[in-house]
Order: C-alpha cells, then structure tokens, then sequence
C-alpha cells in the first residue's frame, strides 16, 4: 500500500475515532496530495517519493509557522501546529544523524576531490540526493561546511 492510500484509510480511522484534529491533518495532506496528482504536466500519480517531499514542505512550513506564533505568544495555534507535525512525522522516513550525515559528506567529499569550500556546489548537490527525506537541507549544509572549511 502506498502513502496515499494508507493516509486515506487513516483519514477513515480517525473519523471514525471522532479525532477532529487528526482527521483534519490528513484531510490537508491528502489535499496536497491530489494537488500534485492533478497539477498540470502531472503524471497522475502520486509515487512515494513526491509523497513524502510534499509532506516534509508541510512540516516545514508548520515548524515555520509555530516560530512566527510564539513571537506572538499564541500557545493555542503553536500547540496546534505541534500535534499537525506530529502527524506528519508519522509519514516522513527516520531523520539520520548528525553522525551519519558526516560520514555520506567526507564520503562524498573524497569521491568528488573536494578539499575547499569553492566546491562546496559539487559536494551538496550529491548528498542532497543522496539524502533525500532522511535529511534536512539546512543540516546537511552546515556539515559540508565544517567538513570542507
């Protein structure tokens, strides 16, 4: 079963839980979901992979919006976009490492011969790749630069 169709049969599940605010959640990323799915030079398919960037962008865009809520002190819409990201964790692969990451970047690093940050392009462009859901973007940048710096 893909990831849309298992966050379909969650939708039923919660629903039938009366669990407003987790039905509301899927609600939004099966809504994203189809967006993809019907978007102009779409295939019609939704493939795991687009699946889960969709849903890391939603998680972002929450994490951004719960740092603009306490700024405002509004604790009842930070709490809420904590449970909303909650649930998307729930669809996102395990997160690697600070470790892990090290290891791909020197890895990488090698293989391409980067020695200074001028190629610091070369090296992220292969790792985000390689990276791809199981780490963030900002992470891995901050990693290539203490390896190549």
């Amino acid at each position: 079963m893909g990831l849309f169709e298992q966050i379909s049969e969650d939708i039923k599940k919660a629903m039938l839980a009366r669990n407003h605010a987790e039905t509301e959640a899927l609600r939004g990323i099966k809504k994203e979901l189809l967006e993809a799915k019907t978007a102009k030079g779409g295939s019609g398919e939704v493939t795991d992979e687009v699946a889960i960037k969709i849903i890391q962008k939603m998680k972002k865009q929450g994490e951004d919006a719960i740092e603009m809520f306490k700024s405002q002190n509004r604790q009842d819409l930070v709490d809420e976009y904590q449970n909303q990201i909650e649930i998307y964790k729930r669809y996102l692969p395990e997160m690697m490492g600070e470790e892990e990451i090290e290891k791909v970047v020197r890895a990488v690093a090698e293989q391409v011969g980067a020695k200074s940050m001028q190629e610091m392009g070369k090296v992220m462009g292969v790792v985000t790749k390689q990276l791809a859901g199981k780490a963030e973007g900002r992470v891995i940048s901050s990693i290539v630069k203490k390896v190549l710096g």
